[in-house]
């Protein structure tokens, strides 16, 4: 900043000394007089200022001319490269002047004039690793995609901009969505920068993506091993990525080495519901109940979720709903106000055709904090304690345009959907998902959805289904069945309208 002002101060300076000069020239009545051999020549002032101009360029031509000729004869005496380096120097300082006008340009969002100038910067400077770079950035900027890919693809040849090549062509292919070479140029980017954050994000990405769950996590490490990372963040997303490799060993038909794999995340993070959910039905399998029930009740502890309830309720699938009533209070004393537990509780006692404690366990639930899932439970205790037809009515009809209760939602894009995934399924981010309510608009769950210990567990439960709701419950959930018809056909329209 000061030696910018003191710039500005000089330049002025000489503006006004030479606005001076000038003017005082102007005023003079006489001139400049110059003796040659006896004989006399007078210039007046605006000849003299033009004669002081040509002997100054005379100067500098002598000047130049001299240096060429010591230049020679340096030459001459058997130094071969001293003609080469005079015109070097001239070479260098216009290829400079070029290489400052063209990152000028650059900066200032002129492409065309930016690649002009960094061809006319190459010419002179020979040095493609500098102005190549230029070309690529300013061919980009003019939405030129092969010219700048092109010219990344030359930064490839020498060692010092390689990574900017490769770095280059993969966004070039990202925004292709070329995501199969994008991974292969990220990993090879990756070798050549560990530690280049950006990189690792993006093959992080792109591994999540494809599956390449122990890829995911090796380069998880290294970004924890760098510093990029957090200590916790990267406990929870390693959780992640063992959950996710447990599912793809599941679904190859390694049920032991996905039972390890879902075990360790759930040891690894707690809270992460489908770790805990699938290390407890791996217990359940094995016949190590006390095993299933100590880890759900420590992960209903962390984030109470119906996923964790119904989990817990297939560790004694055949029992009466009495006996699931009593066998529940261990988890219903954990986070006894939460509304999750409230609502399990209340479920509980439907489904023992106890509708007065299913009214108290609900509280003050349908006037303070009213969902689908909670109007839809008042419907049944309403049918069940011999409410007249239009009071249930009414209440399933709040049910049917209430707001929907937690959800699994993108932290990223508010995405909703139905099933927990290690990567988002509309904007494709890691680790985003979050058991929370959904934006206002989007479709309510239907059907099974609403009151899970009643119907039993999803289709795709291993385990044995819970015999069928009777009585005022049954009525009531043949009435939510017959909405699903309806709510299915605008569950779309809802979604887009969130979009």
């Amino acid at each position: 900043m000061l030696w910018s002002l003191i710039k500005i101060l000089v330049f002025v300076a000489l503006v006004a000394a030479l606005a001076y000069g000038a003017s005082w020239l102007m005023g003079t009545t006489g001139g400049v007089q110059v003796t040659v051999a006896g004989v006399e020549y007078t210039f007046g002032p605006l000849q003299s200022v033009i004669g002081a101009i040509v002997l100054l360029f005379l100067a500098w031509v002598f000047f130049k001319l001299l240096s060429l000729l010591i230049a020679t004869i340096r030459f001459i005496n058997g130094d071969e490269t001293a003609i080469t380096r005079y015109f070097d120097r001239n070479r260098e300082r216009k290829g400079y002047a070029a290489l400052e006008e063209s990152l000028t340009a650059l900066a200032a969002g002129e492409g065309k004039q930016a690649m002009a100038k960094a061809a006319k910067a190459d010419r002179y400077l020979h040095k493609p690793q500098v102005t190549n770079l230029l070309t690529a950035q300013a061919a980009e900027l003019q939405g030129d995609r092969k010219k700048a890919e092109d010219t990344y693809k030359r930064l490839l040849e020498h060692d010092e901009t390689r990574f900017v090549g490769v770095r280059g062509i993969l966004k070039q292919r990202l925004a292709q969505g070329d995501t199969d070479t994008a991974l292969a140029l990220a990993q090879r980017a990756f070798a050549i920068k560990p530690k280049h954050e950006e990189i690792q994000d993006i093959l992080l990405k792109l591994q999540a993506k494809n599956g390449d769950w122990q890829g995911a996590r090796e380069t998880l490490n290294a970004k924890l091993k760098h510093g990029a990372l957090p200590r916790d963040v990267h406990k929870r997303r390693d959780a992640v990525l063992a959950l996710s490799q447990a599912k793809a060993v599941l679904d190859e038909g390694k049920s032991i080495e996905a039972r390890e794999a879902a075990i360790s995340a759930n040891k690894t993070s707690p809270d992460l519901v489908p770790a805990a959910t699938m290390a407890a039905r791996s217990f359940i399998a094995e016949d190590r109940k006390k095993n299933a029930t100590r880890l759900l009740k420590t992960a209903w502890e962390a984030q109470p979720h119906p996923d964790l309830a119904q989990a817990f309720a297939e560790i004694e699938p055949k029992e009466t709903p009495a006996e699931r009533l009593r066998r529940f209070q261990h988890l219903l004393s954990i986070n006894p106000t939460h509304r999750e537990t409230r609502l399990l509780n209340a479920e509980l006692h439907l489904a023992a055709e106890d509708f007065p404690g299913a009214r108290r366990a609900l509280g003050d639930l349908p006037e303070s904090d009213p969902d689908t899932r909670v109007l839809t439970i008042m419907a049944a205790i309403e049918r069940g304690e011999g409410a007249e037809d239009a009071v249930v009515r009414g209440w399933l009809a709040k049910a049917v345009t209430a707001p929907r209760g937690p959800a699994w939602v993108c932290e990223n894009c508010s995405h909703v959907q139905a099933e927990w995934t290690p990567v988002c399924g509309h904007c494709e981010a890691f680790d985003t998902l979050a058991w929370t309510r959904p934006p206002q608009g989007d479709a309510s769950p239907v059907g099974a959805e609403m009151l899970p210990l009643l119907v039993g567990p999803s289709a795709t439960s291993p385990t044995t289904p819970a015999p069928e709701p009777t009585g005022p419950n049954a009525e009531v959930l043949e009435h939510i069945a017959s909405t699903d018809k309806t709510r299915k056909q605008a569950a779309p329209d809802s979604e887009e309208a969130t979009k």
